[in-house]
């Protein structure tokens, strides 16, 4: 009874901690590349004027307008991107389904050679061929993973990838733009606001992808940093020289 009850606590445990994170969503993607680019790129645009030596009034016109039309752009093309990947799957999908309607044998003979060339026993695979391809519906979707890599249900949403698009842009130009909305004059408050939020997003990702939160922390911070510096050195330079 205790073995049972031992090998039964085992199972429970082995369920609990064998799953897996959601790779095929929407909006983790969309999610941090929208936030990483707009920290980077609204700090380097809001650096690069900042390098001209224009009045802070300047700056923060600078960049809400990189926000705006930065989080408008990116949820735009994030939608047409994920949109074009999905009438294309859904495409595929189609010809999937036609095949298996006109040549219902030959598909389940593609599927039983697939098994067998994985290792299981020719009589066995025909039989699971046969017992998954009753169901039209079940053996699209078997068909769909095994020839195309892709799950029929589970296709990204456009939306989604565009709203999570737009909101993390958004919030990610903000994080620069912030200390002037609230009344501050010169640039050294809004970069290290976004420097900071930078290592943050980079340790939150690595929390994540279950990658070093340090390193990726640092690494954004660096790449960051550099692209302000050289906008900001650019903008020196040509404010010197329009000047």
């Amino acid at each position: 009874m205790a073995l049972i009850e031992t090998e039964a606590a085992l199972h429970e445990a082995h369920r609990d901690n064998h799953t897996h994170r959601d790779v095929n969503g929407g909006w983790l993607r969309p999610a941090v590349f929208g936030a990483m680019d707009g920290l980077v790129s609204n700090l380097a645009l809001m650096t690069g004027v900042a390098g001209g030596a224009v009045g802070h009034q300047t700056i923060v016109i600078t960049g809400l307008a990189g926000l705006a039309a930065g989080a408008f752009s990116m949820a735009a093309g994030e939608y047409t991107s994920v949109a074009s990947q999905r009438d294309l799957v859904e495409a595929e999908l189609d010809v999937e389904r036609r095949e298996l309607r006109r040549h219902p044998q030959d598909e389940e003979d593609e599927l039983a050679a697939l098994y067998v060339a994985r290792g299981v026993a020719p009589e066995l695979a025909r039989e699971v061929a046969r017992q998954l391809s009753k169901d039209p519906e079940q053996a699209l979707e078997i068909h769909a993973r095994e020839e195309l890599g892709i799950d029929p249900g589970d296709l990204p949403s456009p939306l989604v990838a565009a709203v999570s698009s737009f909101g993390s842009f958004a919030l990610g130009a903000l994080l620069p733009l912030l200390p002037y909305l609230l009344g501050a004059t010169v640039l050294w408050p809004a970069l290290l606001l976004a420097l900071i939020g930078l290592f943050g997003c980079g340790a939150v990702v690595a929390k994540v992808t279950a990658r070093s939160w340090w390193f990726s922390g640092l690494r954004q911070l660096a790449l960051g940093g550099a692209a302000a510096g050289v906008t900001y050195a650019l903008g020196a330079l040509f404010g010197t020289a329009v000047g």
